[in-house]
């Protein structure tokens, strides 16, 4: 194994054979052996006696790491991916931020947040002292913030319209990579139903709207892990899989095809859990068609169509019997999630408001809905949002 020792030498250590150990952004004892070479050789020159302190000085140079002295010229714009101390200085020292990968380590494991360095894009400076690079890499000034954010309630091909458009990655590789949601992270028992009916199984609704940094030439099927991956984190947070089972008596994908309706459907959040207990009331309680347009909505984007106002929908259009993601003639819930809910939304899903409600529209131009239990109360409804100008009559 090669010594740390060795490091105090090298500009640069060779990409792909870090020689630190893995698991960690520094290695153990790294300056503690140098310090022990040093002092070895200290002793053997005194041992020596004649020549000894001059001895000692021409040697003590080659235990010093090359490093640039303060803090460095212009500005460079320097990528770092996740990696050791050792890989993140070699980057550095092909950027010629620092002079020596040895020197950033020694700097690094000197600093007591020298460990903290995290992947992105920094605004750095070209040949500066090590100790200057990773105090600089330490303030979040410094770091360019080139996030990409995904709103809630985009579907999967928005998503990846969304990612190719910010990363140059190709839509089609959103699509290939999203063939098969399980390799991503997506777990079998995600796509299990009670009710009886076909899952969907598609990436469907497991792409959690946030904002992403994603590391540099990051590939698309590491991009939607990274979201798949966010989106057991927040369920888990949100204790989402038992609360459903316990409490709902409906499979977790259930829930989330009720999360996305919700968030489909409610212009404003406070009315998610109420549109969410609609949803339940007519699959499951009355045992009736959803009747939720948006459902149509989707149909029509799948087969790149494009949205429509409900009231702008044909008769056709919402009673196409080659839809399967119809809820205006079939019973219960659609195939699968018909986007990418949110916080909120999964909120709602998991803890729906209480009532007997069946019917709701929006009833003014902020979104808010108006819900009722009879169609009576529902006409009189759809009348007070002519009046505010919503195009329903």
């Amino acid at each position: 194994m090669i010594d740390e020792l060795d490091l105090a030498f090298d500009e640069q250590i060779e990409r792909g054979k870090p020689r630190h150990r893995r698991g960690g952004r520094g290695a153990k004892g790294g300056k503690g052996k140098s310090t022990v070479a040093f002092l070895m050789v200290f002793i053997l020159l005194g041992v020596l006696g004649v020549g000894g302190y001059l001895g000692f000085e021409k040697v003590k140079g080659f235990f010093t790491a090359a490093d640039y002295g303060g803090a460095g010229t212009g500005q460079v714009e320097v990528s770092l991916g996740e990696g050791s101390l050792t890989e993140i200085g070699n980057t550095l020292v092909e950027a010629d931020v620092v002079k020596s990968t040895a020197a950033f380590i020694e700097a690094a494991e000197e600093n007591p947040r020298g460990k903290n360095i995290q992947p992105g894009t920094y605004n750095l400076r070209k040949q500066m002292s090590a100790k200057d690079a990773v105090t600089l890499l330490l303030d979040p000034k410094a770091r360019v913030t080139k996030g990409v954010t995904i709103p809630e309630g985009k579907t999967a091909l928005e998503i990846y319209a969304i990612l190719s458009k910010a990363t140059g990655v190709p839509v089609k590789d959103f699509e290939t990579a999203a063939k098969d949601p399980k390799a991503l992270g997506v777990p079998d028992f995600w796509f299990n139903r009670r009710d009886d009916k076909k899952a969907s199984g598609t990436i469907e609704g497991f792409l959690f709207p946030d904002t992403y940094e994603f590391k540099p030439k990051a590939t698309a099927e590491e991009m939607l892990s990274v979201m798949v991956a966010k989106f057991i984190d927040m369920t888990t947070e949100l204790d989402f899989v038992k609360s459903v089972e316990n409490n709902l008596q409906v499979s977790p994908y259930e829930a989330l095809i009720v999360a996305s309706l919700s968030q489909a459907e409610a212009g404003i959040a406070e009315d998610l859990p109420k549109v969410a207990r609609v949803a339940y009331n007519r699959a499951y309680k009355k045992k009736m068609p959803l009747q939720f347009d948006v459902t149509t909505n989707y149909w029509l984007q799948l087969q790149n169509k494009g949205k429509k106002h409900s009231g702008k929908m044909t008769t056709a259009e919402l009673e196409d019997p080659k839809n399967p993601y119809t809820t205006e003639l079939k019973v219960g819930l659609p195939l699968g999630p018909i986007n990418n809910p949110g916080k909120l939304a999964l909120q709602g899903a998991v803890k729906p408001a209480t009532g007997e409600w069946l019917f709701f529209v929006a009833v003014d131009k902020t979104g808010k809905s108006a819900f009722a239990e009879t169609n009576a109360q529902h006409d009189a409804n759809i009348q007070k949002a002519c009046q505010n100008g919503i195009p329903l009559c």
